[in-house]
Order: structure tokens, then sequence, then C-alpha cells
């Protein structure tokens, strides 16, 4: 289950509400309460949801955040329990969501939808709100007349605008806020039309005052026309631009770009725009396939096409197409980033049920093999296929694939043929991975240093420390490996755990400890250092009152011999550990230390406080008795107190004043506010180097497009939740497979599997797959059409792509509404996602010459109104590649 459509899918009982929790202190309250120890290291303290924000003064949440990932839903019943029990961070909002019924399915909404409201006689003072998409634009409507004080019962209009200047009526007010396409970032406006006169034709703007003020939230960009979802521009607005037809803009309906990236791909594939543009799909609409849409897919699509292709926008907005998207494939609702294969398989096989000419499909018996000659089988599964699936989504995209079976018993050959829309071709993942860690030596002044480590992607712990070792010189065994979470451990790793268990965005630190100094094993322990401020005292719902402490810096881990764990003695190891000087704050009354001088408790106050403990060796403490507390020591630097996993004190701990139980080596030195300040430079302390392997540039791993195609063809074993039943056998046995291409199509889609998942991580693959502008593969020649591209990682990035006009030959760059020229020699980059062949029998040449200004890639491609020149510049020698 994710989030990254807005919503998250619900397997719980409904409720109206469920509520966000992030998701490691969720894991330490589950694993705390599954104990059964109240007094266990894991206590997970006030409810923290820190990770999840974007920034503390806003709370705005992270984009993209993911379910089970990055937090977990709880029902409203149970988070009220939590809050009673722990409480929660100071300031921190309650993350309450909404459960929204859609089509089919029922979801909880993560991400609402942001709106910037503001009367259009004054759009300087912009009001930000948040609303569930399952609100009706009534409720906008109502907000924004208690917020601007309209008087209740006045004839109102709402307008929405979105990032270009562009505006829209939201005329029905009825409707819900996911029916009416209004998304985060958009502007809704509300008018008096008592401060307007009445507009003598129907317009897609607002009045003049619209162009001279927008609010300062959305930059104004040019005006384009309007397109689906808006209404028409007067005639001559229309009649006012003329450019290439194709080259057109997207606009970005936020967070589209992956759905802007697939359609500009299918708009530049000839065969099936040619099939738009000339009305053929009207006579082939199925109304009537239970597995289509009615038909309303295809018709949305066509209409962004022959905006597109017309030749007078600048830019369209498929608000309607996207509509329309989110009503049929539920995933694709809201207004978050996806993935741009998903998007287009989806819309393949939408287009083709929409577009069937098999209206009633019969029921056909598959035949085996049995033996006979691959062609016969071959046709068989062709005409097959093509007895239930006849549209020109088939005709254009569809191939077969030749699998092979061998049972591993039997040796059972069962060959099939299978029908393909586009090939999923994966890349050759490298064996290492790369890391980056901190690393903490022993001396106290040196910083922490920032290091770049390749160690096996299925090695252990152990083996990061050896690679480490390496540079540092320091011996792996004198290391241990800790992830740290908001200033706290929130793992310490053992030396033979799996690095697959530490994911690239954990913060890993590695700390040198001096083991082995101590003669007798077992006489040393480790102990894990927490640094915290003090602040006023407070009820922490434990029934006594104790000072209230926030952590901060990096925590630290020691080595300290059995012997030395009093308090006093910890106390003067942490002075070193910390590179104070002890001399600034004299543990003795015969130290000076001009200028820090204070006075201090006496003794016995200090232990009834419970705040300062003595730092003074028990001699002198009984000379200090005998004198009457005459001599006062100075005020200490901070206090020592035994504390969890988590670094919150509990109840009972460390009340003994001379040493601490090891069975929790946890310790926290609670600093005095004005000492911190006085002796600690936090931002000093969180001052880090770089190693010179941080300066190393990461290798961009090149393969040929061909080694993609040979993993895809080579021999592989099924997995054992995959098997295959065996009709000798008579049972399910892992079979070896192999896929071969038997036939390919006109056009030919290749998805290059860059993102991988497994338990434990998740990477995109950004190395570099050389593809081929002309391509040789099954005796077929093919040319580059298009390509969609993915910039960013896995949980952020932007989609665009380039593509080739049919008509003029030019390629061009689309990136939402911007379109400029590009050269052949810039489409192969490491962020190449979707590639489009087509065959080269099939392509009509193209019937314009190339225009004048192609050899500009920055100069906007769709602010030119007319070709000027013949001949193609910066084209590359052709490029053929043999996959046979």
């Amino acid at each position: 289950n994710t989030s990254l459509g807005g919503f998250s899918n619900l397997a719980v009982p409904i409720t109206n509400t469920r509520y966000l929790v992030e998701r490691r202190w969720y894991e330490q309250w589950k694993e705390y309460v599954e104990t059964g120890d109240q007094n266990s290291s894991s206590f997970p303290g006030q409810i923290d949801n820190t990770e999840l924000f974007e920034e503390l003064d806003s709370y705005h949440l992270k984009e993209r955040l993911v379910e089970n990932e990055d937090f977990v839903l709880i029902p409203a019943e149970a988070w009220h329990k939590l809050l009673a029990w722990y409480g929660m961070v100071e300031v921190q909002p309650a993350l309450e969501r909404k459960v929204v019924d859609l089509p089919s399915l029922v979801k909880v909404e993560v991400y609402p939808v942001e709106i910037f409201l503001c009367l259009h006689s004054n759009m300087e003072n912009v009001v930000t709100a948040q609303f569930s998409r399952a609100d009706h634009i009534h409720t906008i409507q109502k907000v924004m007349m208690k917020q601007f004080d309209v008087v209740e019962g006045a004839e109102t209009r709402l307008w929405m605008k979105s990032s270009d200047t562009s505006c829209e009526r939201l005329r029905n007010v009825h409707v819900r806020v996911l029916d009416s396409c209004l998304s985060s970032g958009m502007v809704c406006l509300l008018p008096r039309l008592s401060e307007f006169r009445p507009s003598s034709r129907p317009s897609p703007h607002l009045p003049a005052p619209l162009a001279v003020s927008a609010p300062p939230l959305i930059p104004p960009l040019p005006t384009p026309t309007c397109s689906p979802g808006c209404q028409r521009n007067s005639v001559e607005e229309q009649d006012s631009y003329r450019g290439q037809p194709g080259v057109c803009g997207l606009t970005n309906l936020g967070n589209t770009c992956f759905m802007n990236s697939a359609l500009q791909c299918l708009s530049n594939t000839p065969p099936l725009t040619e099939y738009f543009l000339r009305n053929a799909y009207l006579e082939e609409l199925n109304f009537t396939n239970p597995l289509g849409m009615k038909g309303e897919i295809a018709e949305a699509y066509a209409d962004v096409i022959k905006q597109m292709w017309s030749g007078r926008h600048y830019s369209v907005v498929p608000r309607i197409f996207k509509t329309k998207v989110g009503h049929f494939a539920s995933q694709f609702l809201g207004y978050q980033q996806h993935d741009s294969q998903e998007l287009l398989s989806f819309l393949l096989d939408g287009l083709h049920e929409d577009l069937n000419r098999v209206k009633n499909k019969e029921y056909i018996e598959l035949r085996d093999a049995a033996g006979r000659p691959d062609q016969e089988v071959a046709e068989e599964a062709w005409r097959n296929h093509r007895r239930r699936n006849d549209s020109a989504i088939v005709d254009t995209f569809h191939g077969l694939f030749k699998s092979t079976l061998v049972c591993p018993e039997c040796r059972k050959v069962s060959v099939t043929f299978d029908p393909f829309c586009y090939l999923s071709v994966p890349l050759p993942v490298s064996k290492d991975r790369v890391m980056e860690v901190f690393f903490v030596s022993l001396d106290p002044v040196a910083k922490p240093v920032q290091h770049r480590l390749v160690v096996p992607k299925a090695g252990k712990v152990f083996d990061l420390c050896s690679v480490l070792s390496e540079m540092t010189k320091i011996p792996a065994n004198q290391m241990v490996v800790a992830d740290v979470f908001n200033h706290r451990f929130y793992k310490l790793y053992h030396a033979d755990e799996s690095l697959s268990c530490i994911l690239d965005r954990d913060d890993i630190f590695v700390y040198e400890l001096n083991r082995g100094s101590v003669e007798e094993e077992g006489d040393e322990v480790v102990l894990a250092l927490y640094l915290r401020e003090r602040s006023h005292y407070r009820d922490y719902g434990s029934g006594s009152s104790s000072y209230g402490t926030s952590l901060f810096g990096h925590p630290l881990l020691m080595t300290v011999p059995r012997g030395q764990c009093s308090r006093d003695a910890l106390y003067h190891l942490f002075l070193q550990r910390l590179a104070v000087d002890a001399s600034a704050t004299g543990p003795t009354d015969s130290q000076q230390g001009a200028g820090h001088q204070q006075q201090q408790p006496c003794e016995d106050e200090e232990e009834e406080r419970g705040e300062c403990l003595p730092c003074l060796p028990q001699a002198n403490e009984r000379q200090a008795k005998r004198k009457g507390c005459e001599a006062r020591r100075r005020k200490l630097l901070f206090s020592i107190q035994a504390v969890n996993s988590n670094g919150t004190t509990e109840r009972g701990m460390g009340e003994d004043g001379s040493a601490f139980s090891f069975t929790q080596p946890y310790v926290a030195m609670d600093w005095d506010p004005d000492m911190k300040k006085k002796y600690y430079n936090e931002n000093e302390a969180e001052k880090y180097v770089k190693h010179q392997s941080m300066e190393v540039p990461h290798q961009q791993t090149t393969v040929q497009l061909q080694e993609c195609i040979e993993l895809f063809t080579t021999v592989e074993t099924l997995e054992e939740e995959n098997p295959w039943y065996c009709p000798m056998c008579k049972k399910h046995q892992l079979a070896t497979k192999k896929l071969d291409l038997w036939s390919l199509p006109e056009v030919l889609i290749i998805h290059l599997k860059r993102f991988s998942y497994t338990k434990y991580s998740r990477e995109k693959l950004d190395i570099i797959v050389d593809f081929p502008l002309r391509l040789v593969t099954s005796c077929l020649r093919y040319d580059l059409i298009a390509v969609s591209n993915h910039y960013g990682g896995l949980r952020d990035g932007h989609y665009t792509s380039y593509a080739r006009n049919k008509d003029n030959g030019q390629w061009y760059y689309f990136d939402d509404s911007k379109v400029t020229y590009a050269r052949e020699e810039q489409i192969v980059t490491n962020a190449a996602y979707l590639l489009f062949y087509h065959r080269q029998d099939k392509i009509r040449q193209p019937t314009l010459p190339a225009p004048l200004d192609s050899s500009s890639p920055t100069q906007p491609a769709n602010d030119v109104t007319s070709p000027k020149h013949d001949g193609m510049e910066g084209a590359t020698p052709c490029v053929n590649m043999e996959t046979d």
C-alpha cells in the first residue's frame, strides 16, 4: 500500500478518520509493548512525527511519503489511546486524515488538496486552505465567503486558476473537489458580481484586473489558448497562433509530468495519431465491451490528440483526460507522482478495449504444441489472439513471445506463443553498492568524517567495516555501526547482519571503540551517550514531576572500564570525549579558571534536588562537609542520568548515585542551558569533513541495449511462489523458462526496468543504456521516434520526453508545457526510461522541411510559427545493432 497518489489503501474497518504516525516511533512502540516490560529500553517516549514534515515552521508533509515505510495509519480510537498514554511532542499537529469513498474502493487521503484562496479585487491577500477531495465546491465557496466577509446570500461566482493565466468557472458547486479537477497549488478566486460588469459573451478569462495582478505564490506564465477542460477563447484569440502541428506542450496539472511524458510519446507515434486524426476511431468505438470504458477513454484521448495536432495551441490542458483516467483507474486519482510506464500500460489496454472490433468474445480452448512446428503453433496462437482482440492497438503495438518451459524432473518441454504490447527488459545490476557513512574516531577534537564506500550488495556489516578500515587504518573489529535517527540510536548493528537492512536514506555512523584495553575480558562496557538540554519542570503524566529535556547533537559510543563507571569518573571521561576544558569548570575549590567562577549549592542540597552530582573525590567531599560547605564548587556543566534507548529518563532509573545498571547501557548528559550556551558550540559540533572518497565522481556505467535484450531472453528458473504445473508429472515444478522474440509489431516499445525493489532496498538504476537511433532486430529495421525520460530517484523526480515530429522529421524536447528543439546526439542519457521504435518499412517520409532554428536546443519550438529551412541539421550517422 502506498500513498503515491495522495491516498493510501484502506485495509482496516471503515471509520471516518485515520491518523498518521511516524513508522520508527510506531515500530519502537510495538517492540515496547510486545516485551511486556515497562522498564524496557525500547520505551518510545512522546509521539514524534518530526521526520514526516518538510519543515517544522509550516508542518507541511514531505512529498511522496510511503505507507509502512515512512508512516503507519491507525484508527481514531487507537490514536486517542496512544495520545493519552504517551503524549505528543509540543506544538506538532495531529495528522488526521479522512477516509474517502472513491470509485470501486475506499482510501485514506494522506495528502489533502491545498488551495490558495483570494478575492479578485484583492489578490495580494492570499489564504492557504486544505480541503478533502470528498468536499464539495460549495464547501470551498462557504469558507471563502466567511474568510473574506462576503455577505451571506450575495450572488457570487467561483473561478479556479491553474499554473498558467487561464481560468475556469466552477459552475456546478455541488460536485466534489475530486470531480472538478481542483488540485494542490491552484487558486480559487471569488469575485463579487457587484464589482464587475457582466460580460457580453462567455469568456474563459476573468475581466481585466486578473491580467494586472496575480497571486504572488504563482508566477505569471505566457497565456496559452484553452484546451479540453476549458471553454474556448474567442475566434480572434484562436486565430492568433499558428504553429507546427504536434509541437505542443501539455500543462502540468500538479505532478502530472508522468502522464504528459507518456502522452507526448504516443502523440508522436504516427500510425496511432493518424488513426485518430482521420476519425477512423469513431466507427470502431465499442460501448458494450465489459472490459472497456464505454468508449470514454478513447474519446478523451482523441480530443487531446486533435488539440495537439491542430497547430493552434502552444499548450493544451488535458484536464478531462486526467479525470477520465482517474475515474477508471483509481491508482491515478489525486495529484501525486506516478510511473509513466504504468500510465502507458493502462492507456494502451484501455484504448484497445474501447476500440476492440470484436463485440462478442468467443471461448477458445488452447491446444498444446505436441511437437508441432513452431511456425504452425505461432500462427495458431496469433489467430486465436485476433479472434478475441482486434483493434488499432493490436495492429500497431502487439507482437508474439515464444515461451519455452522445461520440467527439471521428466524433461517435458512446453512451447507456447504469447502476445505482448511492450518489452520490459532488465538492466544488468551491479553486485556492488555505494554507501555513505560518517566515521567517528576516538580523537575528541576530530570531526566526523564522511566516507563513500563501495561494498557488496549481498554483504554483511563486517564487510562495510572492512572497507572503511582500509581507508582509516582502524581495525574493523574496533568499529560499531549505528543508525542515528533524531539525535538517538535507532539501531546498533551486529557484524553479521546483512547490509540489505540498511536503507540508502539512513544516517549511518561508524564509531571507533578502544576495545581490548582492559586486561580481563568482560571488564569493560560499551556506553551509548546522549546529549540532552534541560528545560523547565513539567509533568509527563507518570505521576511524578521531573525536569524536561530535549535531545541535541550526535550521540556517541564509548568503551568504559567497568571500574570507572561511577558518576564522578564518567563526568571526567565525558569531559575528555567532548574536548571540554575541565579546568574551566574546575571540580575542586583550588582550581581557579578566572571568569567562570560561579556559586554552586552544597552537596546535601544537590543530592536532595537530584540535579547536580558531586564531582569531587570522596576525601574532598568529607573535607567539604567538615568545612560546612564553606568552599563552594562551581556549577557543573551537566549531570548524568541513566536513560533508555530512546533517550528518556524513566522512573526509578539512575537514582543510585554511584554506578549504573549495565543491562541498559544508555547514559544521558543533561546540560544546564547556561552552561551549554557558554561551553558547548552546537554549530561547531554539527560540522563534519569530507573524505577524498566523496570527491571522486561516481562512475557512470554504460551498457548496450543488446545486453538488456539478451538478459531478457536468458534461461531462468521459476521462483517457488510461481511454479509451473507439469502435465506429465502431474504436479507443480520449478521449471526453467526462456523467452524469445518471435514476431515484432510495427511500433516496438521497450521499457527499461530502472526501478529495483527488494524486501529491504529500493533503488533506481542510473546506468546509461546506449540505445541506437536505428535498430536492426529479427531481420527488421526500426527508427527511434520517441523517448520517455525520468530524472531523479525513487521518491521524487520529473518526467520529460524526446519525440520526432512525423511531418517535418525534427526532434523536439517536451517538458510539460515547454517545447524546445533537440538534436539526435542529446537523446541518449541515463534518464531514458521508455523507448519507442517505428518499423522503417512503415514510416512515411516527412512531408515538410526541418525548421531553420533546429540547431538551437534552447530555442522554444512552440514560438516558431512556420518552417523556413529544408534539410535536417545535427543528424548523427546511422547506428545499427543486431539483436538476433
